[in-house]
């Protein structure tokens, strides 16, 4: 005991205080109090306040004798981590100084995105990352290297093969972009020009992405039976993960077109036997029975001239020209929010020569109407599906645009989960913020523990809710009064504020 007794009396000294002083009550630069808290886990919520210095959580637990800078009553909501969309098209959003906050994303409590999807992105990452710091941004971006833009970079728009020495250059791109920070490698195997590339081409840049960590996702080369057909699709990118040797990710996954709803639980086989033989493969989705595209991407993809043949075939693949709404057209706004079949009777034309007029005029971006409820509701029920939202951001008024920009995770709460019990609300929760944070190596974000960062989404289960409609797109989601952002308020009590805490994330990195 004498010896136990000089070091004790030394820790005191030091300290400066007495044995005898009382604990004194923590201090945080934000206190959330009175919220029921639901870690990300999966596990149910409990009650819980959660202390924030600086851009981390610093205490979790019963905090009844703390005080702060800044007191927030979470009355009985639900304090959760903050959202991650896998799927975003914010990037370019992101750049404008109108739209960096993005409020319409922050609203549904997401607190990062991860952006360049597709293919698509610029090949500069640097740049991109410098243009979002300098400017700051209003949540968090996780960058992805688009195999699309890197092919376009060495290839053009040729359809052939790389040499070798050409797919020496794309490898190199792809390994830059690592190093500055990228989480992996997207693809858009559907689109020109990712659709020229075999697979060969594409497992040898994922396995440059394998060295740091980097993920696979993709969108797929055929969703529904325009070539290849969709279940081989879903099997490319099992091929893909298994010889690159990184996680694959089905990316906003689905069966699209009726000659194909019911298919989910063949693709869905085809991740279970996957994964039961130790590939790494997951999916995300967008809880919406309407995708979002060009109307040639839609009528006549992979380069091939819009032929009234080629135009009929695949707007009776997409459900017809009813399920055909035009959500943005630069050359004539006045079709935004119009469905084809009205168009075509207005110029009194039939569907497949008004598609034809408008692809040759320059084309417009569409919402398509093509997905099955039961598939949705099948991919859903995953335990390896995230959430996501395909959304981007773009001004208000700005065209017609697909409702998920507005209220993708909204959706999933109110109605996936709320109204249909689809899946629990923890397991809902998870599929956004956990899991997608475990799937691409973000690191100390989609939990709520301490050390982890402040990215916070306070809801209320009972009334979120998706405003945006497919009539009225751009209604902001409501139910998710208050967001942090690396401990910083972005919203509170339902209003925004100014700041921009968001930060460009690193794959491995502790910022």
């Amino acid at each position: 005991m004498l010896r136990l007794a000089a070091p004790l009396a030394f820790i005191v000294a030091t300290l400066g205080i007495s044995p005898s002083q009382p604990p004194q009550p923590q201090r945080f630069d934000v206190l959330i109090r009175h919220g029921r808290v639901m870690d990300g886990s999966g596990n149910p919520w409990v009650r819980a306040d959660v202390g924030i210095a600086g851009d981390r959580i610093v205490a979790l637990g019963s905090l009844a004798d703390a005080t702060a800078a800044h007191v927030i009553d979470a009355h009985d909501l639900v304090v959760a981590p903050g959202f991650i969309d896998v799927h975003s098209h914010a990037g370019e959003g992101l750049g404008n100084p109108a739209l960096r906050q993005a409020q319409p994303i922050v609203a549904q409590g997401v607190t990062t995105v991860v952006i360049n999807p597709d293919g698509g992105g610029p090949v500069n990452l640097a740049q991109q990352r410098s243009t979002f710091e300098r400017g700051g941004i209003g949540l968090n971006a996780a960058p992805l290297i688009g195999h699309g833009s890197v092919r376009a970079a060495v290839l053009g728009r040729e359809n052939r093969a790389p040499t070798a020495d050409e797919l020496g250059r794309m490898t190199a791109l792809v390994t830059q972009a690592m190093r500055d920070g990228a989480f992996g490698l997207s693809s858009g195997l559907f689109y020109v020009p990712g659709s020229y590339a075999k697979t060969g081409e594409v497992i040898a840049l994922a396995r440059a992405a394998a060295p740091f960590g980097g993920v696979y996702t993709s969108h797929i080369r055929d969703e529904a039976d325009y070539s290849v057909g969709v279940d081989a699709a879903v099997q490319e990118v099992i091929r893909i993960a298994q010889e690159a040797g990184v996680r694959g990710i089905v990316t906003h996954m689905k069966a699209l077109g009726r000659d194909n709803w019911g298919k989910s639980a063949v693709l869905l086989k085809r991740i279970d036997d996957a994964r039961a033989r130790g590939v790494q493969v997951f999916a995300d989705q967008y809880p919406y029975e309407a995708s979002s595209t060009s109307l040639r991407a839609a009528l006549a993809p992979n380069g091939v001239d819009p032929t009234e043949a080629v135009v009929a075939d695949n707007l009776r693949r997409r459900g017809g020209a009813d399920s055909i709404l035009i959500a943005f057209c630069k050359r004539d706004p006045s079709l935004d929010g119009k469905r084809l079949s009205a168009i075509a009777a207005s110029r009194g034309v039939s569907p497949v020569q008004a598609a034809i007029e408008i692809i040759n005029a320059g084309d417009a971006s569409i919402v398509s109407f093509n997905m099955s409820e039961a598939d949705i509701e099948a991919i859903m029920r995953e335990p390896y599906t995230m959430a996501s939202s395909d959304g981007g951001l773009v001004p208000v008024g700005a065209g017609h645009p697909h409702p998920r920009d507005y209220g993708a995770f909204a959706r999933r709460l109110a109605v996936y989960v709320r109204e249909r019990h689809i899946v629990s609300l923890e397991f809902a929760i998870r599929s956004m913020t956990s899991l997608p944070a475990l799937v691409f190596g973000i690191e100390d974000r989609g939990v709520l523990r301490p050390g982890a960062f402040a990215d916070v989404a306070i809801f209320d289960p009972a009334t979120i809710e998706d405003a945006a409609t497919y009539e009225q797109p751009q209604q902001l989601a409501t139910g998710v009064p208050t967001v942090l952002v690396n401990g910083v308020v972005v919203r509170e009590d339902g209003q925004f504020t100014d700041a921009l805490p968001g930060r460009v994330l690193r794959k491995a990195s502790r910022q």
